[in-house]
């Protein structure tokens, strides 16, 4: 009996010693598996990230060696994955601005002045707006109060549409033919070198934003089934109401959502997401100060300055400058204000003429 108790005994301190080694092992097999997780994540090589951008490009070289500093764990500018937030306008930043106008101009101007199964039915005010965007194609000059007045007049032009049918809607626009261009639909129109800083950031765990003047539905509807992988969640934009087919004019408070309802535009606009308006549309909706950001106009000007001023981390701005005459509807004055407040407020410039290899791909050529 007691060689059976001694016996029992060793087995029990073997399977201790068992137990503990493979712990460890464990531990460090997990903690492989983890390291490797991690560095599948970072699967973009930061030198060769931005192919479609110039050797020389000063931005390039500012972008690249501010990722490499803030995701370096050994840096003093190191940025926690959570803390990683990067913000983009969408209009001349990611996306053709101007054909002869900004995207959602060109919709209401569509759905009010040639849509047959709506012209018809259009109001005057959604008439007189969408006959301001012609003016302002035509001359150069916006009506005074243009931006609110078309936010209004797309809220009213699609109410009671589905969140899905106005999406439907947005996508057979985007298959017609870019009036200034050969090769390309209006939904075609994204910057590929900024696509590429899209996917070098989210490659080095930051969160992108798109936070834009454009009606949030509509920027939903041109990034859906695009090349620029940014979920729902992550895009801001101009509001307008949302209410249920059965509503009527019962107060949200007063009302209960159904089995048979369904979420309709409610024709009603709420707020124009440009200027300051950015700035507390993202401490609303993101609730963290932004450390890069990246715009065009002085639209995107409060939105750069928030990123920028008194922030905990190392943080930048980069503005486009629309200075690319040959393959993109540039505009030299503004690109050279554009230069100017960067040169002022200490945000680096992005020649699209300079800078980038190509902007749309070799397959579209601008119309001249």
């Amino acid at each position: 009996m007691q060689n059976t108790k001694s016996s029992s005994a060793g087995w029990k301190f073997l399977s201790v010693v068992l137990a503990l080694y493979l712990s460890v092992i464990g531990t460090i097999f997990g903690l492989h598996i983890k390291n490797d997780i991690q560095s599948a994540k970072k699967t973009v090589d930061l030198d060769t990230a931005l192919s479609l951008w110039t050797d020389d490009a000063q931005a390039k070289k500012e972008l690249i060696e501010y990722v490499k500093a803030v995701t370096d764990e050994k840096s003093e500018d190191f940025i926690p994955a959570t803390d990683r937030i990067a913000v983009f306008d969408l209009d001349g930043t990611l996306f053709c601005e101007t054909d002869p106008n900004y995207f959602d101009y060109c919709l209401l101007q569509y759905r009010v002045l040639e849509d047959p199964e709506y012209k018809d039915k259009a109001s005057e005010f959604e008439i007189a707006t969408a006959k301001k965007i012609v003016t302002l194609n035509e001359t150069g000059e916006a009506a005074k109060g243009l931006e609110v007045d078309h936010g209004k007049a797309i809220a009213s032009a699609f109410a009671g549409m589905t969140v899905d049918e106005f999406n439907n809607y947005i996508q057979e626009f985007k298959k017609q033919p870019m009036p200034g261009y050969y090769g390309m639909n209006r939904g075609d129109g994204f910057y590929l070198p900024m696509l590429q800083v899209v996917e070098m950031l989210q490659a080095y765990d930051f969160t992108v934003y798109i936070v834009s003047g454009t009606d949030r539905f509509i920027v939903r509807g041109i990034v859906y089934d695009s090349p620029l992988n940014i979920p729902n969640r992550h895009i801001i934009g101009s509001d307008e109401t949302l209410v249920t087919k059965d509503q009527g004019d019962t107060d949200g408070l007063n009302y209960v959502f159904d089995d048979n309802d369904q979420l309709v535009l409610g024709g009603d606009f709420i707020i124009k997401n440009l200027k300051m308006n950015k700035v507390t549309v993202i401490m609303q909706e993101i609730g963290i100060q932004p450390v890069l950001s990246f715009g065009n106009s002085t639209g995107d000007s409060s939105m750069a300055e928030y990123a920028t001023s008194g922030n905990k981390y190392r943080s930048k701005a980069f503005m486009l400058c629309c200075d690319d005459l040959r393959r993109e509807n540039g505009n030299l004055e503004k690109a050279e204000k554009m230069y100017s407040l960067c040169e002022e407020f200490d945000w680096t410039p992005i020649s699209m003429r300079d800078d980038w290899t190509t902007i749309y791909g070799r397959d579209v050529m601008k119309k001249f």
